[in-house]
């Protein structure tokens, strides 16, 4: 059990003005945005848009000398309006589009910023709105609820944080106490963070920073930078814009420069009106050269390619906030890809349980053994499930218990009615010290039963004369190798006077009988494998970026066809810390080893 705090009493109403006037609210600044004239005129930077522009006050020009030049009359202006309506509907669907998925941001960009949060003031437990938490407010943590600010733990009971919106791991074990802070984690192990979700525990903090000068606060911040790189597709704009305007202006240069050579070889005499007039003829020529040369219809069946492919991917649920953002992604050559959550479920499943008493093939029949199993499953647990959609259950705390609730339910099993039949007369919890979790139990036969469930090698060193121990190690270690997370299960039938937790909350039973192990994985989303060979066969390099171990993401990355044991080895696999530690020289010919290898 964790340190005591003495009584917090919070911030008073003045220091929450004073900390409010000093800090700021608790809310995400929306970014300054352009007034939508601007952003309208930001459509004409387009290179195509640039010509035509250039085009239709030419043709202009044109049209205006044919009407006092010849009796064509008003149809001579068919031509510029034709441009600049063409030029009118591209800018005006482009901003339409992009005005549309600008409003769908601001809609995913705004948190709830109304949600009650239960804060300390003036010694009294209140709830407040969470864009009126403070730096210096004393807030409550229970298991299931957002943190709604960065904060520095003061008290922790069994509290593991889901920071995956931010480091990418759903499972972050937290506490105050010193003796368990952990070097390798992201961010402190005293420090929560805002937008991610107490799994399991609870426990009380004081907010350290709130709004944008949070972590989140940061990354959302850093997202509305625009780093004015250009896409692939502007890029060929671009190359195509100089393209067309190099090469109408170089045909028509030599238009005008033929045309007077014409004129000077000829054997009329000169005259200053007749060559004026001539060089006006050859001007419009040169002119409407340039003009035709202008493709009018490009920038419209581009506005209107991209529009259409950002509906398309609207419908996936890919919001795109820039229409040519749309074509980068059919360019693409690498993808970096996360493994929590994007090729996996973020949702633990059992995917191997072996239990000698239970036969080589479990099922979970009634009979004094399977009692044991379910119990040992579902009465030493803190996990429970969601059962509001029975179709979809979801686990709610620690994410490997309630993978083994899951899997009793896949048994059949309902882990209430088990509960309700066994007693639960004591409890040890687990810490990351201890490795373990145990429960006493008043069974549902009546007897008095301790179940320990726990890291393999701990639960195997307090049991006693364990069968074909060698052969659970090696099947523990295959295990493991295959990137899943092992749980060993131990009991033992205590006697009516016999004490297995003693006063201090420590387990005072030895010599326990071996249950069995489970194997627990995050499995891999169905639709990933099929994307990933899709992506590879179009040319694409996928790369795992982890925060996991090497093996966990050698074993992902064979599951999704990413990773052959036959091919790839050591090259094909790099940490963190050793990337930074090459120089530019030792990483190009890392890379060229890579290639050479495929």
């Amino acid at each position: 059990m964790e340190n005591q705090h003495p009584p917090l009493t919070g911030l008073t109403e003045e220091e929450v003005i004073a900390s409010r006037k000093a800090h700021g609210a608790n809310i995400l600044t929306p970014p300054e945005k352009d007034p939508l004239w601007k952003q309208y005129l930001e459509k004409f930077n387009d290179p195509l848009i640039i010509i035509l522009l250039i085009a239709g006050a030419l043709s202009i020009c044109i049209s205006i000398y044919e009407y006092f030049a010849t009796d064509k009359g008003g149809a001579v202006f068919f031509e510029p309006v034709g441009i600049f309506i063409a030029i009118l509907l591209a800018t005006g669907l482009a901003f339409i589009f992009e005005l549309k998925a600008n409003k769908e941001f601001s809609l995913l960009n705004q948190v709830n910023d109304d949600e009650a949060v239960r804060v300390i003031r003036s010694g009294n437990v209140t709830e407040v709105p969470r864009k009126d938490v403070v730096v210096g407010d004393i807030v409550l943590l229970a298991a299931g609820e957002e943190i709604p600010a960065d904060a520095e733990l003061l008290e922790a009971v069994s509290m593991n944080v889901d920071e995956s919106s931010l480091t990418g791991e759903p499972m972050c074990r937290k506490s105050h106490d010193p003796a368990q802070f952990s070097k390798e984690a992201t961010f402190p192990t005293n420090h929560v963070m805002r937008g991610t979700k107490v799994m399991e525990g609870h426990g009380k903090c004081r907010v350290l920073a709130v709004g944008d000068k949070t972590e989140s606060g940061k990354v959302f911040v850093a997202a509305q930078i625009d780093d004015s790189v250009k896409t692939p597709l502007n890029e060929q704009l671009d190359g195509l814009g100089d393209l067309i305007t190099k090469a109408s202006y170089a045909f028509a240069a030599l238009i005008i420069v033929g045309r007077l050579i014409m004129y000077f070889s000829g054997s009329a005499p000169f005259q200053w009106v007749g060559f004026i007039s001539y060089l006006l003829q050859t001007l419009m020529i040169a002119v409407t050269l340039v003009v035709v040369a202008v493709p009018e219809g490009l920038p419209m069946a581009v506005t209107l390619s991209l529009a259409y492919s950002m509906r398309r991917m609207l419908k996936t649920n890919n919001l795109v906030r820039k229409m040519h953002a749309c074509e980068t992604m059919g360019a693409t050559t690498v993808i970096c890809t996360d493994k929590t959550g994007t090729l996996t479920q973020n949702r633990m499943s059992v995917r191997t349980a072996v239990f000698p008493s239970l036969g080589a093939t479990p099922t979970l029949a009634d009979n004094d053994a399977s009692v044991l199993v379910k119990e040992a499953m579902a009465c030493n647990s803190t996990a429970e499930l969601d059962l509001a959609d029975p179709n979809k259950p979801s686990a709610i705390g620690n994410p490997t218990e309630g993978a083994l609730l899951l899997w009793l339910r896949e048994q059949g099993i309902d882990y209430k009615a088990v509960q309700a039949a066994a007693q639960r007369t004591g409890e040890i919890p687990f810490s990351t010290l201890r490795k373990y979790m145990a429960s006493t139990v008043r069974s549902a036969n009546g007897q008095h039963v301790l179940h320990v469930k726990g890291a393999p090698e701990i639960v195997l060193a307090m049991c006693s004369d364990v069968e074909n121990l060698d052969a659970i190690n090696t099947q523990l270690r295959e295990f493991q190798n295959q990137a899943m997370r092992t749980l060993g299960f131990a009991y033992k039938i205590l006697g009516e006077d016999e004490k297995a937790i003693d006063d201090e909350g420590n387990l005072a039973a030895s010599g326990l009988q071996f249950l069995g192990v489970t194997a627990i994985a995050d499995p891999v989303r169905d639709d990933v494998p099929a994307a990933v060979t899709e992506c590879t066969r179009a040319g694409i390099d996928i790369k795992i970026v982890t925060g996991d171990t090497p093996n966990t993401a050698k074993e992902i990355g064979r599951q999704i066809n990413l990773w052959d044991n036959a091919k790839d080895g050591d090259a094909n696999l790099i940490t963190g810390p050793e990337l930074a530690a090459l120089s530019d020289e030792e990483l190009e010919a890392m890379k060229q080893q890579i290639e050479s290898l495929k």
